[in-house]
């Protein structure tokens, strides 16, 4: 480093010389001129091999170190003309083809060895490189991950993870020729064959026959496991989920915002590391979204999924063909009776009569098939008949379909009806929070929280929406939480419940439901705004909102809110004041920061307010002069910032929420203090602490929370120990400190937790000693534990003989890493 920050300054000042020496020398004119333009080509090399702060090897440092002397001499023989009378020819003349020579030896430097260096350097990045993405694959491959799951939101892409599925559910002939044909496209290797397509109807089965191919062993081989599956969607956020691909298919590369400013050299540095790559985008709907999210660069293959053919931008596309008669039948029973054929005791002529009505679509057959399992026989004729006046509704297939899967909602219950419509208030592709959705029941339709459980089950069992993997096993345990599982639907169903929502008139209906946009609410509303809508359950869905975008409207009825929306600022529509049924208040921001609220003083009018769900939001102070949510019963705060807000606070909090009983803070990183205030809960039955990796202590008079039953505090890394006073936790049945990998040991006198009945503390490694007091807790019924300190629980096991001592699979995940 120091002969290149030499060779710079030297090289500068030859310059300053020889700019001199042409204006005043006429023997050195020309040669001066020469010298100027080899130095001048050199400089800026010089400039960023002292800008880049790297160690050059010895042989590199000994040239520069010539180059230098090089530089030096030039740098004198300048100076010493300068100073040479016109008189003195010979001289002269010996100084100028001194000054050649000068020039020769740094235009041989430039010519070989630089050359040398450049190519030596690209080949070290070459090999670095690749090093690095194989340290990276083989620590995954231990790790026993294959990459993110399907539909999984991160901020640096998703890789595909294969899943299998079981049953009669599997592919037919048909579609098993269609996904050979597919995995030819997708491995045609030619330039021309760069973006493929495959196409269908709404529920023909597009996603399901892509997810096949992504799984398929020659399909993964090929591609070396590099599968990016990313789903569109109607109103995508182009520019974020551009740059999410392209991190994602560099690794992490956030030089630049977009593909169209990559360089050329880039892209064939790109080549020259990169192995195959494939990006599936699914659910694409126009063709300018497609052609700002299709990189060209080498090696990266794009299959497009959608309902419509793209011939501009795509080489080839199949289109998926419905199921022929016998594949219908088959996934027909699947779902209808769990088999693969037609029981022997059930009217055959019947059920191949609705079968013929769900025209070979793979959806409409798995739903209608669930619909109709174990009803009577005059039920499936009922359906058969419905199904076949289906027919003459409309002239679009998809809106027949629409009419036909219409009766396996007409069958439902009204309260599960009900709670099935009550989907269509949620965003296009996007994740169902599973605690909204709970407690969007329980509020609308004054349900217990485990009756609400059960139509959940119910709806996924009928394929009406679909639970994450393992959701049924976690949330059927009494002290699971919702908060970090989801629901999804399929795209048809979710018109479905929109088409079925919009039968009344604009001010009549039950449910008002604005899909996307970027400002402003739609023209309807406003046409209508002079008469009350009667709508209970409200649903927006938007970018920015400023104080214009809004007008005044009237919801007298109103008990849920959600107002969903992509964007640093929101202002709060002025509307939420002629809410005063409003129970439930929903506010999710999908932008990429947490977003500052505006016009906060709209919550002093929410009296009945008895839930509130804030995700991604930037939590305000919180000061004397808040006005008090009274009746607020459950409080949520997901990706939040908190800091503000919380950290330190000498707020009150039991006065602004005097009749809180539970409180989730999830994921709040900024959080490092809980406030001493918030043990002042009397009513205060839950409360969760998760995710939250900068929290290090907690408030020592914890202990004061009396009517506490759940305490979960997984996820914290950074905190070490438990406060004392948490013994003094009398009705405290549930502690969950799983994941909390620097806590060092269990507090003693747990014997005080004398309503204690289960304890999670997986992942808990620092722990390596039990408390005696342990062996007193009598209540206790059920610890989840790791291997390595699950033989000193069973020491207890003997003095509490009712014990479950349940040892915890082995599970890795990086989903932390992009929380």
């Amino acid at each position: 480093m120091v002969a290149d920050f030499f060779a710079g300054e030297l090289a500068v000042e030859l310059m300053k010389e020889l700019s001199k020496l042409c204006k005043r020398a006429c023997y050195f004119r020309s040669t001066a001129e020469n010298l100027k333009s080899s130095i001048n080509d050199l400089l800026p090399i010089i400039q960023e091999i002292q800008c880049s702060g790297l160690e050059l090897p010895q042989n590199r440092q000994r040239q520069l170190e010539d180059l230098t002397q090089n530089l030096r001499h030039g740098l004198d023989l300048a100076r010493t003309a300068a100073a040479s009378g016109r008189w003195n020819v010979y001289k002269n003349i010996r100084l100028s083809k001194e000054m050649g020579r000068v020039r020769k030896a740094i235009s041989r430097f430039v010519r070989w060895p630089l050359q040398a260096h450049v190519l030596a350097d690209v080949h070290h990045l070459r090999v670095e490189a690749a090093e690095r993405l194989e340290r990276i694959e083989r620590r995954v491959e231990e790790m026993g991950v294959g990459g993110r799951g399907i539909g999984e939101e991160s901020q640096i892409g998703k890789w595909f993870l294969e899943e299998k599925e079981g049953g009669c559910e599997g592919f037919g002939v048909g579609l098993k020729v269609g996904k050979e044909k597919v995995k030819e496209m997708v491995l045609d290797e030619r330039e021309e064959k760069r973006v493929v397509g495959v196409c269908g109807m709404g529920g023909s089965g597009k996603t399901t026959l892509v997810k096949e191919i992504c799984g398929d062993p020659e399909i993964r081989s090929h591609f070396n496991n590099r599968i990016i599956f990313e789903t569109v969607s109607q109103s995508p956020n182009l520019e974020q989920l551009r740059l999410k691909i392209w991190e994602q298919i560099t690794q992490g590369n956030r030089l630049f915002k977009s593909h169209d400013s990559i360089p050329q050299w880039m892209v064939r540095f790109e080549q020259s590391i990169r192995r195959p790559i494939l990006v599936v985008l699914d659910d694409v709907w126009s063709l300018s979204q497609l052609e700002q999210l299709v990189f060209k660069i080498p090696g990266c293959k794009t299959l497009v999924v959608s309902r419509f053919r793209f011939p501009a931008a795509t080489n080839s596309t199949y289109e998926v063909e419905l199921l022929k008669e016998e594949e219908s039948l088959s996934l027909f029973c699947s779902s209808a009776f769990g088999q693969c054929s037609i029981p022997y005791n059930v009217d055959k002529k019947l059920v191949k009569q609705v079968v013929v009505e769900c025209k070979g679509l793979p959806l409409a057959l798995k739903v209608i098939g669930a619909s109709l399992r174990g009803q009577p026989p005059i039920v499936w004729q009922s359906a058969k008949n419905r199904l076949s006046r289906g027919e003459t509704i409309s002239d679009s297939h998809e809106s027949r379909l629409i009419e036909r899967m219409r009766i396996s909602i007409d069958c439902l219950s009204t309260n599960v009806r009900e709670c099935f419509l009550d989907l269509a208030s949620f965003p296009e592709d996007k994740k169902i929070p599973l605690d909204v959705l709970i407690n969007l029941w329980v509020e609308v339709h004054d349900l217990e929280e485990e009756d609400a459980f059960a139509i959940l089950i119910g709806l996924s069992d009928k394929h009406l929406l679909t639970l994450v993997k393992d959701a049924r096993n976690r949330v059927g345990d009494i002290y699971s939480t919702y908060s970090e599982i989801s629901v999804t639907q399929h795209d048809v169903l979710r018109d479905l419940a929109i088409h079925m929502c919009h039968c009344d008139s604009i001010n009549r209906r039950k449910r008002l439901i604005m899909a996307r946009r970027e400002d402003g609410l739609p023209k309807d509303w406003l046409r209508n705004k002079d008469r009350p809508f009667d709508a209970q359950i409200v649903s927006i869905h938007t970018g920015e909102m400023k104080e214009s975008n809004w007008f005044q409207v009237y919801f007298p009825s109103a008990e849920v809110l959600m107002l969903h929306f992509s964007s640093s600022t929101f202002f709060l529509p002025q509307f939420i004041e002629t809410m005063p049924k409003l129970k439930a208040l929903v506010l999710i921001n999908y932008g990429t920061s947490s977003a500052v609220l505006h016009n906060l003083s709209v919550f002093a009018s929410l009296d009945n307010l008895r839930g509130l769900w804030l995700e991604k939001i930037a939590i305000p102070p919180l000061c004397t002069t808040t006005v008090p949510l009274v009746n607020l019963r459950k409080l949520s705060l997901v990706l939040c910032e908190v800091s503000k807000s919380l950290n330190g606070s000498a707020t009150n909090l039991p006065l602004l929420f005097p009749r809180l009983s539970d409180l989730t803070i999830d994921h709040c990183i900024d959080l490092s203090k809980i406030p001493s205030t918030i043990c002042g809960f009397q009513s205060l039955e839950s409360l969760s602490i998760t995710n939250c990796h900068d929290l290090n202590e907690l408030p020592p008079e914890l202990g004061r929370l009396n009517s506490l039953q759940v305490l979960r505090l997984y996820g914290c890394l950074s905190l070490k120990k438990l406060p004392q006073a948490i013994c003094g936790l009398k009705r405290l049945k549930y502690l969950d400190i799983s994941q909390c990998m620097n806590l060092r040991s269990l507090p003693e006198g747990m014997d005080q937790m004398i309503s204690l009945e289960k304890l999670d503390m997986r992942e808990c490694s620092q722990i390596k000693t039990l408390p005696m007091s342990s062996m007193l807790l009598r209540s206790l019924g059920h610890v989840i534990c790791d291997e390595g300190i699950a033989f000193m629980w069973k020491e207890t096991e003997k003095a509490i003989p009712e014990l479950w001592i349940q040892v915890a699979e082995e599970r890795f995940t990086l989903d932390w890493l992009v929380q």
